[in-house]
């Protein structure tokens, strides 16, 4: 009989579950034994190696790319190249994409256990393509409106790809290829001010990301082929609204420096409120549902809001020996907090 191949975790989880049943009598010490044996612990992590060893080529090869300009010679080398048209490199990279998604395409028809190798191939042409547009962008003006449709362009090309591949990491750059376009085309339309409609860009990503979640919620598990990565789209949604509810807690929805400069954090202390239920209801939502995305990013999202306000209103007014320790006993009555729900749930 073939044993299930498990990593130490896994392994150890099921033997907690086990012992587990048994105690409550639901399996007998036999039974126990017999299920104990038909797991076998993986020597080494090979999946996770392979998984790390890719991300560090990848990371690899952007180093190489900064220490090109960081080499005298190689920047000499490279000088001679400033007088290209920008048409030259966007072909160049269009061709190079061409070709990382060539190889990432033939790989999965052909060695399709291959995950990571073939999602690191489509990762390099998702670069590729960026760098690509980047540099169609530098000959069109920014001014026209084909300006922001290669943005738009490259949402499809990720899209087409993610759903080819079924790739959640390249769907991922689906979603912030669409909040780059979102930020260009309002951009656009306010003459590239910082205000559109009377929104700056934290108040206009609080809603693009509400706006992103509900499609996760109500429109993608009715379209077929968006259904795999509509825990994805959540996620992605989520951290939209919550990081540019935070940034609206601290700038408010002013678009000009100097007078953001002029104004006391209480005057805007009702985005900071906002922030706080939104993310504190959030973790109660997550908690009552048991589901631990939502419950992580409220609970993440509660305390970086609650101590962004702590910071914002004692860093000024207090004694800095007071301030941290203050912060020392507040995370103090975190820790003891998340350890009772941790003892709680543990002997439950």
């Amino acid at each position: 009989m073939k044993k299930l191949d498990l990593s130490k975790h896994e392994k150890e989880t099921i033997d907690q579950a086990l012992l587990h049943w048994q105690e409550q009598g639901l399996l007998d010490e036999n039974k126990v034994l017999e299920l104990q044996d038909n797991v076998d612990e993986r020597s080494f992590e090979w999946k996770v190696l392979a998984r790390y060893a890719f991300w560090v080529a990848l990371a690899s090869l952007i180093f190489s790319v900064v220490s090109l300009f960081a080499d005298d010679m190689l920047v000499r080398f490279v000088e001679r190249f400033y007088e290209t048209p920008n048409i030259v490199f966007c072909l160049f990279f269009a061709a190079l994409a061409a070709l990382f998604y060539f190889l990432g395409f033939r790989n999965k028809k052909l060695y399709p256990d291959k995950t990571f190798s073939n999602e690191t191939l489509m990762l390099a042409g998702s670069f590729a393509t960026a760098a690509s547009i980047g540099f169609l962008g530098q000959i069109l003006d920014r001014n026209t409106h084909y300006f922001t449709i290669l943005f738009f362009l490259s949402i499809l090309i990720y899209a087409v790809l993610a759903v080819k591949l079924k790739s959640k990491l390249i769907w991922v750059f689906t979603l912030v290829a669409l909040g780059i376009w979102f930020a260009t085309e309002t951009a656009l339309h306010s003459e590239w001010g910082w205000k559109f409609w009377g929104m700056n860009f934290p108040l206009r990503f609080t809603i693009f990301g509400a706006l992103l979640t509900a499609f996760s919620i109500w429109i993608q598990p009715r379209w077929h082929t968006l259904v795999y990565f509509q825990s994805t789209s959540f996620v992605i949604g989520l951290l939209y609204s919550m990081i540019a509810l935070w940034c609206l807690s601290i700038f408010g929805n002013y678009s000009d420096f100097d007078a953001w400069t002029k104004i006391r954090q209480y005057e805007i202390l009702y985005w900071g409120i906002l922030a706080i239920a939104i993310s504190l209801g959030l973790a109660i939502y997550g908690l009552k549902k048991k589901d631990s995305v939502i419950r992580d990013i409220g609970f993440v999202f509660f305390l970086l809001n609650l101590y962004t306000r702590f910071v914002e209103y004692l860093w000024d007014n207090i004694n800095r020996t007071i301030f941290f320790l203050l912060l020392a006993i507040s995370f103090w009555l975190v820790g003891r907090w998340s350890e009772k729900i941790w003892k709680k749930k543990s002997t439950v």
